[in-house]
């Protein structure tokens, strides 16, 4: 069976993650939280513990706080910077309580591939790893919609090309853009009465009939042509 664009093959085994956090107690919770997909393979406190724990491991995922002490006060956003070199092999996601657009911002822009906030269920957070192992980029709902925002503004104007979006039925193009800001399969198939079978078809069709790869190519896709 041919796996589809949108599905990347989940990494064999659980996913080695290292754990970023300033309070022992939450990541204390994390760890325990996380099921048999995930396994915790290194822990920092700090800005500069956290750059020499991942460079150490070089894990497949950082779950990442965007507000840590230490280093040049960047927070998250300078530990993805300082390991821009592992950005090839390491994806980070960052896991805050925070959700404002500065903070979100901040961290996608130096180079993570998604920001979840911590009101995220222990099983979510664990699929969010895994997805983000394999390749797709990962947002709370209510976040996405300010990536987007900057950098739909940062490519500029670009005018929408109807026959793009006439290649997509009208469901077609209500899935694409809940998928773009984030939304899991199963969001969508809440939000729109539908099946999580019939959401995986419908995300099938609009990859293949916009000739993109993944869900992070489609958010930048939508992004660029201000279509959420």
């Amino acid at each position: 069976m041919t796996a589809t664009p949108d599905a990347p093959q989940p990494p064999t085994g659980p996913v080695p993650v290292v754990l970023v956090d300033d309070h022992h107690m939450f990541r204390t919770g994390v760890r325990a939280s996380l099921d048999g997909r995930v396994q915790v393979v290194g822990e920092a406190a700090d800005v500069d513990q956290a750059v020499a724990v991942v460079h150490e491991h070089r894990p497949p995922v950082v779950l990442l706080d965007v507000h840590l002490p230490g280093g040049n006060g960047g927070g998250g956003a300078e530990v993805v910077r300082r390991c821009a070199d592992l950005l090839g092999e390491t994806k980070f996601l960052a896991l805050s309580v925070s959700d404002a657009a500065e903070d979100v911002v901040a961290v996608i822009r130096a180079g993570a591939r998604g920001y979840v906030t911590k009101n995220i269920s222990a099983s979510d957070l664990s699929g969010a790893v895994v997805r983000v192992a394999g390749g797709d980029a990962v947002f709370s709902p209510r976040l996405a919609g300010f990536v987007l925002d900057a950098f739909g503004t940062a490519a500029g104007d670009v005018a929408v090309a109807d026959d793009e979006l006439d290649r997509l039925s009208k469901r077609e193009q209500e899935v694409m853009r809940l998928i773009a800001r984030g939304y899991s399969y199963r969001e969508v198939a809440s939000e729109l009465f539908i099946s999580i079978k019939t959401v995986e078809t419908h995300v099938s069709a609009v990859l293949r009939k916009l000739q993109l790869s993944s869900r992070y190519e489609l958010t930048r896709w939508a992004a660029a042509r201000r279509l959420l």
